[in-house]
């Protein structure tokens, strides 16, 4: 699945801590595999300097109605602003980090 990115324009700072949500369905095999790629490129390009919160919208559905999920999985980058989305597995990593503006290591 390829992912895609929503993103506003804005300058990040090196210090900025970021809140990521990953929204998912259950343990499918993609909400796993994007859970695994979300922790694995955080660990390598932001080490410390994050927060993960999994939203699994099979127990919760209406916590995916406030960040308007249309797609799982979801990534929400809520911090720091601008707010970013990004729909798939995680896959790949080039696309993630330009989606999340992080400068890779």
């Amino acid at each position: 699945m390829k992912e895609s990115i929503e993103q506003d324009s804005e300058e990040i700072r090196d210090d900025q801590t970021y809140l990521l949500k990953l929204y998912v369905a259950g343990q499918t095999p993609k909400c796993v595999k994007a859970f695994a790629n979300l922790r694995a490129i955080c660990e390598t390009h932001l080490s410390g300097k994050y927060n993960i919160e999994i939203i699994d919208l099979t127990k919760n559905p209406q916590l995916g109605r406030a960040d308007q999920i249309l797609a799982i999985p979801t990534l929400v980058r809520h911090l720091p602003s601008p707010l970013v989305k990004i729909i798939g597995d995680l896959s790949n990593t080039e696309r993630v980090l330009v989606g999340l503006s992080i400068q890779p290591n």
